[in-house]
């Protein structure tokens, strides 16, 4: 397969299965050896943005940092798989607007089956009050209102949803057969 630079932005609750499906989808595109960089927006905050807090402002900075790299590996080429909360719509819509080759997947599951799949204890830190700002409890999450993809993580298989996601490159012309 031959490949132009695209974001592919993995949105969603925390626990909705974000990193799942783009762990899965990069490495069907690893096996078409396509040029490919996956930006988890956990490791991104270990080392990108370290030192942003959880307040609406540094979320949405950690956004735009997130998205800078991104634009400048999607223009050169590179597929850039993108798995961040990102729980404000409207620096979404910004990162959308500056990257251009942007695909947004909404990682969509029910806040209690996130709760369920919370194997950190996250969500039980926040409703105890330990966490503050957590997307979802104390914190807003702003779904996108006209996604490209939409994974309904507690409807379908972790392979359908990986479908979506590659049929839809394909359909886009970021991914040509040979």
């Amino acid at each position: 397969m031959q490949q132009r630079g695209v974001t592919v932005w993995f949105t969603g609750l925390s626990g909705a299965g974000k990193t799942t499906i783009s762990k899965a989808v990069a490495e069907q595109l690893r096996d078409r050896n396509c040029k490919l960089e996956v930006l988890d927006g956990d490791i991104v905050r270990q080392n990108l943005t370290k030192g942003l807090g959880f307040s609406k402002e540094d979320r949405d900075e950690n956004i735009r940092r997130i998205g800078f790299v991104a634009h400048l590996l999607t223009r050169n080429g590179v597929i850039v798989l993108v798995s961040a909360i990102s729980p404000y719509r409207a620096v979404r819509e910004e990162v959308k607007e500056r990257i251009g080759d942007f695909v947004e997947v909404f990682v969509n599951a029910p806040l209690n089956v996130c709760e369920d799949r919370d194997v950190k204890g996250l969500y039980k830190r926040a409703r105890s009050g330990e966490i503050q700002n957590f997307t979802g409890i104390s914190d807003p999450y702003e779904p996108p209102t006209n996604p490209t993809v939409e994974c309904r993580t507690d409807l379908e298989s972790e392979a359908e949803s990986v479908d979506k996601v590659l049929n839809t490159l394909k359909s886009m012309g970021y991914l040509i057969e040979d």
